[in-house]
């Protein structure tokens, strides 16, 4: 069985990325590796999540990507979320792999 380590963003808008993560319940910290560039780090959990800036050959975010995450108390998650301007793509349903809700980052990838 293989497991997910290591996700990492790049993004023009990493306090606004860090900041929607945060509502999810990820931790962040400053961090930075050797001479590279400061970034967003979380190893509050089984996966380490770090948002970088965009490198000078990358002009624009992607926004194909789609994470999944499983989360306590999801109708609270999504109060907050549109609370804060969060675009929530689609209401709760319940699939075969659990209760599902579609949202938008503020790069516009997708999470459900």
């Amino acid at each position: 069985m293989i497991d997910f380590s290591l996700v990492v963003i790049r993004t023009d808008k990493q306090e606004a990325q860090a900041a929607f993560y945060t509502m999810l319940g990820f931790q962040f910290d400053h961090h930075r590796h050797g001479n590279g560039p400061l970034h967003y780090a979380s190893v509050n959990s089984k996966v380490v999540l770090e948002i970088y800036p965009l490198t000078k050959s990358i002009s624009t975010s992607d926004n194909s990507t789609r994470l999944g995450f499983t989360v306590p108390a999801l109708d609270e998650l999504i109060t907050r979320l549109k609370d804060n301007g969060i675009n929530i793509l689609s209401t709760p349903s319940q699939t075969e792999w659990g209760t599902l809700t579609l949202s938008r980052t503020t790069t516009a990838a997708k999470l459900n």
